[in-house]
Formats: structure tokens, C-alpha cells, sequence
């Protein structure tokens, strides 16, 4: 699974640390979804979704 995360966020000019902290996880965390080392849980992944804007369906690609 593929994401727009780290797009969405620089786009909107919020770091890493922001991001993790509106959403309530460590920045360790983000860096680690946006490398696609670790897939979020759907909870987690609508709080991203909020925060960045957009829908889970926009920012996670599934192939």
C-alpha cells in the first residue's frame, strides 16, 4: 500500500513532528507510514486524513 502523505503535508508546509502531534503518534511513526515501512490503523489513518484534508481514499493508493 502506497500513500500521499508525505505530499499532502509538505503541500501544506507541516512538519513530520506537526503532523504526528495533531494526530496523536510520534513523528517516528509519520516517517515510518510515509515510508511505507508500517501501515497505519484505519483509526490512525483517519486522523491523517483529517488533518491533511482529504479522504483515506485520496491518501492511501492500494495496488
Amino acid at each position: 500500500m502506497e500513500n500521499l502523505i508525505r505530499t499532502r503535508r509538505k503541500e501544506q508546509g507541516i512538519s513530520q513532528e506537526e503532523l504526528a502531534k495533531r494526530c496523536e503518534v510520534t513523528r517516528q511513526t509519520v516517517n515510518a507510514i510515509e515510508n511505507n515501512k508500517y501501515d497505519p490503523t484505519l483509526a490512525l489513518a483517519f486522523r491523517l486524513a483529517k488533518e491533511l484534508g482529504t479522504t483515506v481514499d485520496e491518501l492511501f493508493l492500494y495496488r
